[in-house]
């Protein structure tokens, strides 16, 4: 199938994308101009996972009159806490003392799934064809090496990886231009990343793990509109690690953790940290006789500016989470992901406008680094290697890089090392022994897993692929003890023994799968990669 633009990913960049090249399309009368977008999930907004505390500038430029067509920001922002947490008690920092990049004036909670349902709506609307249930999987170029467009995966089949009685086969899309939204660690990014060389010269990507779960509490404790950020314990003060509560509409509260991926303890499971946090005195008079109701789990990108790939490359782009477009001081990216596909799109139709194909749209890049959100990052890019010196230290040269120099710093600190290069080996580190969950407020793993409505087909080739199937035994659990037991926040990855307790080996529970992307980018000898499974699998996130 032939289109004008193809766009791998239904999350915000993709869709403000395919949105903004069809309002260009109808301001020019080219009512001809096709746009396709293809997601993974089984629905928009099926694996769409954040916060979200949203900063409207994004959507305001593609839709100024988004109040008026009801998008589902009704929850303004009422109130900013910003906690540091001890074992037992808190500090609250006051407002003055907050860089600008922590306070929310303006802002609103919401859910990014339902925005991204409701951005799905107004492109349907403007005529784009979006394929939910359907992921790219193979990457496709012409004979200059150009992107030609993505193949989609093969359904039907079996274990073995032979044809079953339903199987058919994937089909190609070929596009003038194919523009990359499959968030956090994508799997066709990869791949690009690789071929162009377009991380040459850059810092390697820095990654953190949200947790998040969504609770119902009781109208007595509900605050519509509070943000409470915390930092400090669970976690100790040399890993990175944030919590967060959001006070939604209709007695809804998201809570969450993030942990940075580059913490050096194997024992260290960001899972338990999350359930140990709900615990904590300021948090958990919140919850207590709420219920939980849905649980989920993403990667994201928080290099910052530093870290950015090359954008472009001959026939496409990468654009939101996939390039790395995320404010992690701000604890924001949809805005962030809503204008970069709004500038690749701007350069793309251009180009085709002006009879362009499968070049490079370098209009694009030049279009961000003359944008606020170039600004933005450029502002913030000290944040991420200021926090890697520890909690203390990282927070006050971080305030004193914003509230003193306003992020005009004449240093621009860099990233050293990725995140799978620093664990470190578990004889030098100590086990972390976590409390038996509660039920009330902390809970056990399956448990969990169950509320994120995860579902894939059984009997399907395992999408998590061991590039060699000894590494996880003579590598991971003889230096590391393991630790994608304990980084996994589906309990996908499990040592299991013989009944003498010997014979070790490693089973992949490939159904419990979140696709949260954690163990292709923390298992220290980078032996797994995530591959999108067949048919639409994966979690099933109502408004997370």
């Amino acid at each position: 199938m032939q289109y004008d633009v193809l766009i791998v990913g239904g999350g915000p960049a993709g869709l403000s994308a395919a949105i903004k090249l069809k309002q260009l399309a109808t301001t020019q009368g080219n009512s001809g101009f096709s746009v396709c977008l293809i997601e993974k999930a089984a629905e928009i907004g099926g694996h769409i996972l954040s916060g979200t505390v949203m900063d409207p500038r994004g959507i305001t430029e593609l839709f100024p009159n988004w109040k008026e067509e009801d998008a589902p920001l009704d929850v303004p922002v009422s109130e900013d806490r910003f906690l540091m947490l001890g074992g037992k008690g808190s500090f609250q920092i006051p407002g003055w003392a907050l860089p600008n990049c922590f306070h929310n004036d303006g802002n609103y909670v919401t859910s990014l799934a339902n925005l991204c349902r409701w951005l799905a709506e107004k492109a349907e609307t403007l005529g784009v064809e979006i394929y939910p249930g359907f992921a790219g999987t193979e990457v496709l170029y012409n004979d200059d090496a150009s992107v030609k467009g993505v193949a989609t995966g093969d359904s039907g089949r079996l274990r073995d990886g032979s044809c079953g009685p339903s199987y058919q086969a994937g089909m190609e899309l070929h596009a003038k231009y194919t523009l990359f939204a499959e968030g956090c660690r994508g799997q066709l990014g990869k791949q690009l990343e690789e071929k162009f060389q377009l991380r040459s010269g850059k810092n390697p990507q820095i990654f953190g793990l949200g947790i998040k779960e969504l609770w119902e509490i009781t109208p007595d404790r509900h605050q519509p509109g509070l943000v409470i950020h915390t930092g400090g314990w669970p976690m100790d003060s040399r890993t990175y690690g944030g919590g967060f509560m959001y006070h939604m509409e209709s007695n809804l509260v998201s809570v969450g953790l993030v942990v940075g991926l580059a913490y050096t303890n194997p024992y260290l499971s960001p899972f338990q940290e999350f359930q140990r946090l709900k615990t904590h005195p300021a948090l958990r008079g919140f919850l207590e006789r709420g219920k939980r109701i849905a649980y989920g789990a993403r990667a994201l990108t928080a290099g910052g500016l530093q870290s950015l790939p090359k954008l472009v490359f001959p026939g496409g782009a990468l654009i939101g989470d996939e390039a790395g477009f995320l404010n992690a001081a701000r604890i924001k990216g949809g805005h962030c992901a809503i204008k970069s596909g709004c500038l690749a799109a701007e350069a793309c139709y251009a180009a085709i406008a002006s009879g362009r194909q499968h070049d490079e749209l370098s209009a694009y890049p030049n279009a961000f680094h003359d944008s606020w959100l170039f600004s933005e990052l450029r502002a913030a890019r000290n944040f991420k290697p200021w926090m890697s010196k520890g909690l203390h230290l990282g927070s006050l040269m971080f305030g004193i890089d914003q509230l003193l120099l306003r992020g005009r710093a004449p240093w621009t600190l860099q990233h050293h090392g990725a995140d799978h290069e620093k664990l470190q080996k578990a004889a030098d580190c100590k086990p972390i022994v976590y409390p038996a969950p509660d039920g009330l407020l902390s809970f056990d793993l399956l448990s969990s897993v169950y509320l994120s409505n995860t579902n894939h087909e059984e009997d399907q080739p395992c999408h998590l692929k061991l590039k060699d199937d000894s590494v996880p035994i003579k590598v991971n659990l003889a230096l590391y003890d393991a630790p994608e037991q304990r980084y996994c926040p589906a309990g996908v990855y499990e040592i299991v023994r013989d009944a003498s307790g010997n014979m070790p080996q490693l089973q992949v529970n490939a159904q419990n799968c979140v696709h949260c992307k954690t163990c292709d980018i923390k298992d220290p000898t980078q032996n797994i990669t995530w591959v999108a499974p067949q048919g639409g699998g994966g979690p099933n996130y109502p408004n997370m």
